[in-house]
């Protein structure tokens, strides 16, 4: 969050960016805010924004119960006067970010809040009206055991909540925790270990009634993050605030990342962009693969194969047929009417799956 006290002036220029937006936007059906810590923000700035979205935008579908509208809380901000405030706003989803309920591993995360305040978020956000929430989770935290994250699993499903996203903890360059892992402060999780902790997860989860649809996210019938499934879908999102990236009409971007560049630059309320990427059919087709194949429903193969043929002709779009032969033969993937589908153990795989088939896809 921003060191200084600038939540008025954020929120402000926020609701400027959100007005600009507005007359391209159409019904919403699904909105999501997160990045960051949401949940910090004041709560008469929540209601500025919330009213704003109100009078610019179509919402009809939230209060159906046929739109999703989802705010990523932290336990120890969650407070009954903010979740009654979301509600009033139209908000129907909380996803909780509890990573661990084990003190030592939040330290190590640079989590500080206490374990017993995801209950307590979970609950409030229950009493408030928000039929719908979402804890996450982290494994393969350095010196987590077996048994911890059994535990965290139960844990979480002893909270009853429909939906559980399970991360593996990954190491991302020019971040605290990878400058902590170079200093030796802690050393990686061993790698036989977090295979356990993957199959424990698909096993207990599903033996609660959550499967997967997603590599790391698993839900009860019909509780989808709907959101989500727009962006591993390829559907259009439009975006707003710093670092926010956007897909519309074939055209991606993504709006500057830095708040001082956010605040100060204003284009009639638009945001100042960044990485703009114009419509490109191969980039489509190769992004389609790559989120398509993380989906337990995965991809529809007849499709993939034909715009393959029509974007890069005959021998491009034999090796992407040749490819996912390959992987299921392997046992890796399966084919159910003609969709290409990892299986559990190609989700292990995922990542080099996708690599895989969008290799076959030439570049111009």
């Amino acid at each position: 969050m921003d060191q200084q006290d600038r939540q008025a002036a954020f929120a402000a220029r926020l609701e400027r960016e959100l007005i600009a937006l507005a007359p391209v936007a159409g019904p919403l059906d699904t909105i999501f805010v997160g990045g960051g810590t949401p949940s910090l923000l004041r709560v008469d700035l929540w209601r500025d924004l919330l009213r704003t979205l109100s009078e610019h935008y179509d919402l009809s579908a939230m209060p159906t119960g046929n739109g999703e509208f989802t705010v990523e809380c932290n336990p120890e901000s969650v407070t009954r006067e903010l979740l009654d405030t979301l509600v009033a706003g139209g908000v129907t989803r909380v996803s909780v970010g509890a990573q661990s309920f084990h003190a030592t591993h939040l330290k190590t995360l640079e989590r500080r809040h206490d374990p017993a305040g995801v209950s307590r978020a979970i609950e409030t956000a229950r009493a408030a009206g928000i039929r719908r929430q979402n804890v996450d989770l982290i494994f393969g935290v350095p010196g987590q055991t077996l048994e911890e994250w059994r535990a965290d699993l139960d844990r979480a499903i002893a909270m009853g909540t429909e939906h559980v996203s399970c991360y593996n903890l990954t190491y991302e360059p020019n971040t605290a925790m990878t400058a902590r892992l170079a200093r030796g402060e802690f050393e990686k999780a061993d790698e036989d270990v977090e295979v356990e902790m993957y199959h424990a997860t698909l096993s207990t989860l599903r033996a609660a009634g959550l499967d997967r649809y997603e590599v790391s996210n698993y839900a009860k019938p019909k509780a989808e993050c709907r959101h989500n499934l727009a962006y591993w879908r390829q559907e259009p999102w439009l975006a707003a605030g710093p670092s926010a990236s956007a897909h519309v009409a074939g055209h991606r971007w993504k709006n500057v990342p830095r708040l001082d560049d956010y605040l100060s630059i204003d284009d009639a309320g638009f945001a100042p962009m960044t990485d703009h990427e114009a419509p490109d059919g191969l980039r489509a087709l190769r992004e389609h693969l790559m989120t398509g194949v993380r989906l337990s429903e995965g991809v529809s193969g007849t499709d993939m194969l034909h715009r393959a043929q029509t974007l890069c002709g005959n021998s491009p779009a034999k090796r992407l047929n040749n490819v996912a032969s390959a992987f299921i033969a392997k046992g890796w993937m399966h084919r159910d009417q003609q969709r290409w589908m990892l299986t559990d153990a190609g989700f292990l795989f995922a990542d080099s799956v996708a690599s895989d088939l969008m290799d076959c896809i030439e570049t111009v």
